[in-house]
Order: structure tokens, then C-alpha cells, then sequence
């Protein structure tokens, strides 16, 4: 039905599940989640991470993120992972009543703990082993909230009083599970990035979230996954791009003796840079890391194509021929050669620049790049 293309099969699936409400979903593959949790510690393409202290004010803030990259072009499967959500029931001492029926705080206390964790009385020794043994209320007298409001505690004056007259008893949520990194709480919030680049996309939307979610004292934001990902390899792409081109220039001058005819092909490398571009758009895809490393093998092969081109046209000249004329000749001549080596990179990547299917993610932008030229 969808001919293995992934995009669609993400579209449609993507349709059918936003009928179904109070569900946070995203698309992946198995190595992919090991990998982006390795990165980020979050099963997400990418991940915001709120750091702070209290969970509600975290998962406020959480929201108010969610709802501000809503409206960002490309962001999608936006999603909070909640720390909140266990129900709880919080007992607080009412310390005026326990001191008009003469209880202490501590009494009062320890028949909670006696009634929904155990009280450890003592411990058994076996050999080596140690182990406690805990004192427990039975469980009718503990599994409901009605049933630990009643347990009765014996005041001085031999009156017995409930433990709902001695706490302010409430349900609330509490955490089901609490993150931590670097001695801090924090929220996570996936998402994924579609029809759109992905530095763009999430510069903008660090942007906005600035600008529009107000964090207390002692809060901040950190951007991870493949945004931290992407951004440390382009600059190591900043360094090794300049580098190749160094170091191609130095090879060129040293077999040339030439300034001149080192500079020309380098141009040859620059002109192949603008087919490469075409290409992804062409294909509607966006700059990668993956299409970053398709560059940097298209400056071999154009500076291979320029080598060839250039030494024929010199040969033409050492034998007397005009510069015109060894041009002209030297570009038919040189033509099928020079297909020949364009035609076996760019035969042997079109499947990859053609597939759709699931995994071609990393492969597509590469191939599309040398196909382009």
C-alpha cells in the first residue's frame, strides 16, 4: 500500500493516531531508540530537558513548552514524559489536636508508618544473614484510605481518637517516577523534526521558548539529542572542511609548481558544489551531517575530474597548440574518461539516492549530494 515509503507510512499512521486523545507518541526503530537514550538519556529525536526542584512548576513549565513548539513548522510528536501521577495519600499532623487530646507527634506518626509501610521490631539472625522483623497491620485494617482513618490511638486520658481527627488526610498526585541528572529533577520533553532542517527548526524554537516561558529562579533548559548531536559535528565539519581544502591545494601545487593551475581546480571543486546543492533540492532534502560527508567526497572526485582535464590541456600546449585549441581538443577528447569516472559514482549511488524505504535515512542525503553533480 505504501510501496515501502516510510514518509507516507508515517503520515498515515500519524493521522489515525492523533483520533485517539491523551496519547504521546513518536516514530522510530529499535536502534535508534538505544541510540538517541544513550545520547540523551530520552527515547526522542530530540529532547528538552527542565531542571529544577519542584515537579509541578517542571511539568507547568513542561506545557507551556509543549504548547509554545506546537505552532513551530516541522515540529512533531511532541510529547512530556510525566513524573507526576501516582496517586498518594498525605497524612499531616494537626499538631492543635493532638495537643488537646495530650498525643504526641511521634505517636501519631509511628501508627502511620505501623499501618502502611511496618514498624521493624527486631531482626532475626540466620548465620551470617540478618533480617528485620516488621510489625503490620493486617490488611483490612490498611488497604483503604477509609481504613487508615480509622485506626484509634489511646490518649492519656483513656480516650480513644481516630487518626482523621488527628490529620489533615488528603489524596493527591505525587511522582510515579522521578528523573535525575547532575543532582537535579528534570522533565523531559520529545519530539521529532519533519519536512523541515533541523538546526532551523530548533533554533527557532529555542527562540521562541526563551522569549515566552519565564523560568523561576534556579530553573533552566538544556537542548539535547540529535540537535547537540548535529551541532558538535558541524563544527568539527568547520575544521575538517578548510583542512581538506588546505591540503587538496598543497597536493595540486606540488605536482603543478602552479598557483595559477592549483586555484583553477579548486574552482572545478566550488562549481561541483552547486550541483550537489540542486540535488537536495531537487529531492526536498535537507542539509545534513550525512549530505556534509557527501561534500566532502564530491571534492575528490571534482578535483579528480580537474587533474585529468588540466594535465591533457598542458600536454596540448607543450606540443605547440594555442590555448584556445588545446581547450577545445582537450574537452572533447577527455569527455569519456572523465563520464566514465562521474558515471561509476553516480550509477553505484542512485539506489540509495532513490530509497525510501525504512533505514535510509543516513544514506539518502550522501547519495543524493554525488548523484546531483
Amino acid at each position: 500500500m505504501f510501496h515501502q515509503d516510510k514518509d507516507r507510512l508515517i503520515a498515515a499512521m500519524d493521522r489515525e493516531l492523533k483520533k485517539i486523545p491523551g496519547v504521546d507518541w513518536s516514530f522510530s526503530q529499535p536502534i535508534e531508540d538505544n541510540m538517541e537514550e544513550a545520547v540523551s538519556g530520552v527515547k526522542g529525536e530530540l529532547a528538552k530537558k527542565v531542571y529544577g526542584d519542584d515537579l509541578k512548576v517542571l511539568e507547568a513549565k513542561a506545557d507551556q513548552i509543549v504548547s509554545t513548539m506546537s505552532k513551530i513548522k516541522g515540529i512533531q510528536d511532541l510529547g512530556v514524559f510525566r513524573s507526576l501521577g501516582q496517586p498518594n495519600i498525605n497524612f499531616e499532623v494537626d499538631r492543635d489536636q493532638s495537643a488537646r487530646y495530650q498525643i504526641n507527634v511521634a505517636d501519631v506518626q509511628d501508627a502511620i508508618q505501623t499501618a502502611a509501610g511496618g514498624a521493624a521490631l527486631t531482626q532475626v539472625l540466620q548465620g551470617e544473614a540478618r533480617y528485620d522483623l516488621v510489625l503490620r497491620y493486617l490488611p483490612e485494617f490498611r488497604t483503604t484510605k477509609e481504613a487508615i482513618e480509622n485506626i484509634r490511638l489511646l490518649s492519656p486520658s483513656g480516650e480513644l481518637v481516630s487518626l482523621a481527627q488527628l490529620c489533615k488526610i488528603q489524596e493527591q498526585d505525587g511522582g510515579s517516577e522521578i528523573y535525575r541528572e547532575g543532582n537535579q529533577r528534570y522533565v523531559a520533553i520529545k519530539c521529532s523534526v519533519r519536512g523541515r532542517d533541523l538546526s532551523s527548526t530548533v533554533e527557532e524554537a529555542i527562540r521562541k521558548v526563551t522569549a515566552q516561558v519565564q523560568l523561576p529562579r534556579g530553573y533552566h533548559i538544556e537542548w539535547e539529542g540529535e540537535y547537540e548531536s548535529q551541532k558538535r559535528a558541524q563544527a568539527r565539519l568547520f575544521l575538517i572542511v578548510p583542512l581538506t581544502i588546505l591540503v587538496i591545494f598543497l597536493i595540486l601545487y606540488t605536482m603543478f609548481r602552479s598557483f595559477k593551475w592549483a586555484l583553477l581546480i579548486l574552482a572545478n571543486v566550488a562549481l561541483a558544489g552547486i550541483g550537489g546543492s540542486f540535488g537536495l533540492l531537487v529531492a526536498h532534502t535537507n542539509f545534513s551531517v550525512s549530505s556534509g560527508v557527501g561534500f566532502l567526497s564530491l571534492f575528490g572526485v571534482s578535483v579528480q575530474t580537474g587533474v585529468i582535464m588540466l594535465e591533457y590541456i598542458n600536454q596540448l600546449r607543450a606540443r605547440g597548440n594555442t590555448i584556445e585549441n588545446s581547450a577545445i581538443e582537450g574537452a572533447v577528447l577527455r569527455l569519456r574518461p572523465i563520464m566514465m569516472t562521474m558515471l561509476v559514482a553516480t550509477l553505484g549511488l542512485l539506489p540509495a539516492a532513490l530509497l525510501h524505504a525504512i533505514g535510509s535515512d543516513s544514506q539518502r542525503p550522501f547519495a543524493i549530494v554525488i548523484v546531483g553533480v
